[in-house]
């Protein structure tokens, strides 16, 4: 036995059916691109961004710290080699001294520059200590690197699929919207507006006595109004909230 389809749901034909059909295709709009604009997604790609800005600047602040210790240590090394020439010079000058007035002012500067040698090693030598430590923790922070830049990756990525797949779908409605438009008497279509501007929802069913778009039951009275007002179209204006009332 062959199975055959479900038959496609037919065009709207009334004016009612298509006010109802077009602020249906404005309503699912406006929800897509509330979901576009506050999608989780935003959140996601911004954590993995903020981490990744962290890290990076975690790396930036290692790595020059790092070649301020460099500079360090070679203007000791420069300073220390300076201070052994002069050192050695004065260590000359000793052999050819023979007064021991002169022979003690030299002795007292050879002790006075052992004293900065020994300082400017120990300058050093921090240094050095802290650099070889500092390596090792920008060694360790760059492990981190590849997981970082695949979280940001795949938050962008995923971000993005989303808002594609949400910009297809806004497309799409937009060629329906334009097509319920065109149906639409012009004096009314600006009423829709102006009430879909005032309202957001500018279309409800009265459903029993019950306006949908403000769920306030109606007089006797006014639901005798409203039927004798959309006598002719199928719409009038709800005497509660004021949105075009489909009877």
């Amino acid at each position: 036995m062959t199975e055959t389809a479900d038959p496609a749901p037919s065009a709207p034909s009334t004016i009612p059916e298509i006010l109802l059909a077009l602020q249906a295709v404005d309503t699912t709009a406006d929800q897509l691109g509330h979901r576009r604009e506050h999608s989780p997604l935003h959140d996601d790609l911004a954590s993995a961004s903020s981490a990744m800005r962290s890290w990076e600047q975690r790396r930036a602040a290692l790595r020059s710290r790092i070649d301020e210790l460099g500079a360090s240590i070679d203007e000791a090394e420069r300073r220390g080699a300076d201070l052994l020439a002069h050192r050695q010079r004065l260590e000359q000058q000793m052999k050819t001294v023979i007064a021991p007035r002169e022979a003690e002012a030299l002795m007292h500067e050879m002790d006075t520059l052992t004293e900065r040698t020994d300082e400017l090693d120990g300058h050093e030598l921090e240094a050095l200590e802290e650099q070889a430590a500092l390596d090792d923790q920008l060694s360790a922070h760059l492990l981190g690197e590849e997981s970082l830049r695949t979280r940001l990756g795949q938050a962008d990525a995923a971000l993005a699929n989303e808002v594609s797949d949400i910009d297809n779908q806004l497309a799409g409605l937009s060629v329906d919207r334009e097509e319920l438009r065109a149906q639409v008497p012009a004096a009314l279509l600006a009423t829709y507006d102006r009430k879909r501007a005032a309202f957001g929802v500018a279309v409800a069913r009265l459903v029993g006595k019950q306006c949908q778009g403000c769920h306030l039951e109606l007089s006797a009275a006014e639901i005798d109004t409203v039927k004798d007002e959309a006598a002719d179209t199928g719409v009038t204006d709800c005497p509660d909230c004021g949105r075009l009332l489909i009877v």
